[in-house]
């Protein structure tokens, strides 16, 4: 009869070992940046929401449609990046970009935005490029060790 009993004991001498140690050693590396990507989903989310929220829909549709657009845009990178943080750094680019966008367009898409269109966007705008840089920095700090 076949000797089904559980052994307890190291399994230091499991084949698999060496590459489960860094896989787990990988995840951990990274789990800061997923942090930070997911501070990008939730500005994204309320980029997508600031016109309704700070009420500038009505007067400037279009600058809604605009952050509408970007703020699902950022949401979804957000959620790719946070699922496969190591390979992220590519689109932390792209972060970057739409938080630049983010800051101008309110003069680009609109002749006379108001304070509160503004504020909304430049605030949220700073905010994604400063976590894609951050998620850049640390991704940059991780691939030297």
């Amino acid at each position: 009869m076949a000797d089904v009993s559980h052994r307890h004991g190291d399994i230091a001498g499991h084949p698999d070992a060496p590459e489960m140690r860094d896989r787990y050693a990988r995840m951990l590396q990274t789990r800061g940046v997923a942090a930070v990507e997911e501070l990008v989903i939730l500005a994204g989310v309320y980029a997508a929401i600031s016109a309704w929220t700070v009420h500038f829909s009505a007067a400037r549709p279009e600058l809604a449609i605009s952050n509408l657009i970007v703020g699902v845009s950022l949401a979804v990178l957000g959620l790719c990046m946070s699922m496969v943080p190591e390979r992220s750094q590519d689109l932390n680019f792209v972060v970057l970009l739409m938080g630049a966008w983010l800051i101008v367009s309110p003069w680009v898409v609109s002749r006379h935005p108001d304070t509160g269109a503004v504020l909304s966007n430049v605030i949220t705008g700073a905010c994604v490029c400063l976590f894609a840089l951050m998620a850049g920095g640390l991704l940059m700090s991780k691939r030297r060790t």
